[in-house]
């Protein structure tokens, strides 16, 4: 492809643009939006666990005494260990090896006891949405399946298990060990939920924002992992800042990428609502450009959403001081995959 290629018009960008966020962002974006349900179900969590029970199979009698929703009880336990989808998936993979008899042996009050999985392993993946806990599903009110109670059993006691190398794998799953214990059991949970909402507080200011940002970062890093390039959010470009002189406050691009002494500056915007932060990046794209060029750099844009269209004096501006402009698809990422590779020679 050639630099005017890469490099398109605002008609050229509208015509491959997405405009409405695409199903991936809206997925986690759902994510984000389960933790208030959680926080509001935090107290009737916390009541659950702090019944003194003699086997896990009696907490799940409470569980649906409690009239709590199983795909909900399992939610806030993979939360509060976080044990997500990537580790529960590594888990059900491996299996029988770390259960080969398919049962749990632990200690409970000191005395050696067994779970015997009936559903783990399952054929192919052991999946959030299998589980009912992903962000749509979640709103879904599940009572406690059999999937549910292995996989509860394996959050709240895999801490505790016999053999050293399974609890090793399964360090984090140890809220059972405050099972029955309320004081010791509402610290943990509410300190353990102060971290999570702090970490999902600045998502959910700017949420389909910051996602967007962090899926294409998490795109470049698949498809560049075999190469010696390394990507930095929120990142600095040796040379750039926001006055020409040496002493100014180097500026920050919302991604670099950086190979040998090569850099290339990714900003990315998704905007289905109109808002003035494409202006501001219109107002610096010029200065930000001569810079780059300067130092023989790059600087890509990946522009898209109904929003940011509503301005096309800024998106014409952008493009114009772009050496390459894409829109929010996984083939309009390609093409920057190919003009990052192209102009580190990676190709």
């Amino acid at each position: 492809m050639t630099a005017q290629t890469y490099r398109r018009t605002f008609e050229q960008l509208k015509e491959v643009a997405s405009l409405f966020w695409p199903s991936e962002l809206s997925e986690k974006e759902a994510e984000l939006s389960v933790i208030p349900e959680l926080l509001k179900s935090q107290d009737q969590f916390i009541s659950i666990l702090s019944v003194q029970v003699d086997q896990v199979s009696s907490l799940f009698s409470i569980v649906d005494s409690a009239q709590m929703p199983g795909n909900l009880f399992l939610k806030h336990l993979v939360v509060l260990a976080d044990f997500g989808g990537e580790m529960l998936q590594r888990v059900n993979n491996e299996f029988d090896k770390l259960f080969p008899n398919h049962v749990l042996d632990y200690f409970w009050d000191g005395t050696r006891t067994s779970y015997a999985f009936e559903s783990l392993p399952v054929s192919g993946k052991l999946t959030n949405n299998k589980l009912g806990i992903s962000g749509k599903r979640l709103f879904e009110k599940q009572p406690l399946s059999v999937l549910h109670k292995d996989v509860i059993a394996l959050l709240l006691l895999g801490n505790s298990c016999l053999d050293e190398s399974t609890a090793n794998v399964l360090t984090k799953c140890e809220i059972g060990n405050y099972l029955g214990q309320p004081d010791e059991l509402s610290k943990f949970i509410k300190q353990r939920y102060i971290w999570v909402s702090r970490i999902t507080a600045g998502s959910q200011s700017n949420s389909l924002g910051q996602l967007a940002q962090q899926f294409v970062r998490d795109y470049l890093e698949q498809e560049l992992a075999c190469l010696n390039v390394r990507i930095t959010s929120n990142g600095c470009i040796p040379g750039v800042s926001h006055r020409k002189e040496s002493t100014g406050r180097p500026t920050t691009f919302d991604l670099v990428l950086n190979h040998k002494e090569q850099y290339v500056a990714v900003e990315v915007s998704f905007q289905v609502t109109t808002n003035s932060v494409i202006e501001r990046k219109a107002g610096q794209a010029q200065a930000r450009y001569r810079q780059i060029k300067e130092q023989n750099y790059k600087i890509a844009y990946v522009l898209d959403g109904a929003g940011n269209f509503q301005r096309e004096s800024a998106l014409s501006v952008i493009c114009e001081y772009s050496d390459c402009t894409v829109a929010f698809s996984k083939d309009e990422l390609n093409v920057l995959v190919q003009f990052i590779k192209g102009y580190f020679l990676l190709e």
